[in-house]
């Protein structure tokens, strides 16, 4: 089972790598249109490069309108990580 730091730590390192964003950035509460400046077309992006690091389809029930800040979307992963092992 992953732990939320897992998937903090992992969802971090490829939105560091994929939009180039720093650590100081990357904080839980970051929004992610507004702080992080990720629009709809980057939220696709973000949802490919997510399920190809965690092994899990994040379209199914995924809402970006739903999704404010980091803190949203990890809690998004973790569930979805959570019914797949179940």
């Amino acid at each position: 089972m992953i732990t939320k730091e897992e998937i903090i730590q992992k969802t971090n390192e490829a939105l560091k790598k994929e939009f180039e964003l720093t650590d100081a950035q990357l904080v839980p509460t970051a929004r992610l249109k507004d702080d992080l400046g990720l629009d709809s077309l980057d939220a696709v992006d973000m949802i490919v490069v997510l399920e190809q690091q965690f092994g899990v389809v994040l379209r199914q029930g995924y809402d970006m309108r739903s999704m404010v800040t980091l803190n949203d979307l990890y809690n998004f992963i973790e569930h979805l990580a959570q019914e797949h092992k179940a």
